[in-house]
């Protein structure tokens, strides 16, 4: 009796494993398959930080400005309560006011290599080199170098080693069109056929200053303060675009333009100033008409103590309509004291609101 019962039991645990056991390989096979790729998730991108989905959320809008007073010293006492805001006329809140001066830099040298720089480009490389030796602090500022004549040329990207920028300097040469003999001579006809031919020599530059907004200082990260330094005489002679789309562009990417009006005044017409006045006042930056070499390098000295002697201010606009409309930005100093002074305040004369389709991530 018990031997059956023994049987019995025996036959069950083996009629229970041969159930059990298809299961279990089953589960095993699973488990040691790869698992499969997850979906994006839509609500979180895990490349933007906390800071960057503060900003986004709320909404704020960053200006930086400059102040300085009759004898062009600049000012850093400033409060907030010396100043106001406008945006369209209508006064915003300022919830953000502070000195800036130690902002990491993302800056691009944007340098004019057409017939009209023959005679003054070494020493415009000269005093951009100690320029780029002065700024540039290692791993917290990067620089990045353009040439253009009738197209843009990277020759060094965003690097924060000034020995790159420095070697990128050094190999710019000037870029004749063809037949040039130098002095402003051109022997021959021009090119009938090939783009590229017809535009070797000619200045774009409202092209070059479209091109670095867009493909160089959208690629920095919003922390930084984002500038185009450039040297050129200002006469343009074929740019497909307009002035006004290269300030635009310069605005989406919050790049300031300082701008150096350096020319041969003897073979060519002589430096443009109104319209490097225009590019630059309208982006929050300056322009400087170098006389000598000596002017030449008190002109990025003053670009440098203007990077670093910057106020910034923030607020959320009144209007939160996401519309992609470009907003006027007004500030007045309101100190009865301070205005006596007669302060010259430069910045940004405004910016284009966010789209509500404008979902670029940030860095």
């Amino acid at each position: 009796m018990l031997s059956q019962k023994r049987i019995a039991v025996v036959m069950a645990l083996l009629l229970a494993a041969c159930v059990l056991l298809p299961a279990g390989r089953g589960a095993s096979a699973q488990q040691q398959s790869p698992p499969a790729r997850p979906r994006p998730t839509p609500q979180r991108d895990d490349s933007i930080d906390d800071d960057d989905v503060e900003r986004i959320e709320t909404d704020l809008t960053n200006v930086l400005f400059t102040a300085v007073d009759r004898g062009r010293r600049f000012v850093t006492t400033l409060k907030q309560d010396d100043i106001r805001v406008l945006e369209d006329g209508v006064e915003q809140k300022v919830t953000v006011f502070q000195r800036e001066t130690d902002r990491p830099l993302s800056l691009a040298i944007l340098i004019d290599c057409s017939a009209s720089q023959e005679r003054t480009l070494p020493e415009e490389k000269s005093a951009a080199q100690r320029f780029v030796d002065t700024v540039i602090r290692a791993a917290k500022d990067e620089v990045a170098v353009l040439t253009f004549t009738g197209d843009a040329t990277l020759e060094q990207g965003l690097t924060g080693s000034s020995a790159r920028v420095r070697s990128a300097i050094d190999r710019v040469e000037f870029m004749p069109p063809s037949g040039y003999i130098g002095g402003g001579v051109t022997v021959g006809t021009p090119p009938i056929s090939g783009d590229n031919q017809a535009r070797a020599g000619s200045t774009a530059i409202w092209d070059a200053v479209w091109v670095t907004s867009r493909e160089v200082l959208t690629e920095t990260s919003d922390k930084t303060r984002r500038a185009i330094i450039l040297l050129t005489d200002g006469v343009d002679t074929s740019s497909r675009l307009k002035m006004q789309e290269a300030v635009d562009s310069a605005l989406k990417a919050d790049a300031i333009i300082y701008a150096i009006g350096i020319g041969d005044s003897f073979s060519f017409e002589g430096v443009d100033e109104g319209s490097l006045r225009k590019i630059t006042e309208r982006t929050g930056g300056r322009a400087y008409f170098p006389r000598n070499e000596d002017d030449l390098r008190l002109a990025f000295a003053q670009i440098q103590e203007d990077l670093r002697s910057q106020y910034l201010i923030a607020y959320s606009p009144s209007n939160k309509t996401k519309d992609g409309s470009f907003r006027k930005v007004q500030i007045d100093v309101v100190n009865a004291d301070l205005k006596k002074q007669q302060l010259h305040l430069t910045y940004r004369q405004g910016y284009f609101a966010r789209s509500s389709v404008d979902v670029r991530p940030r860095r």
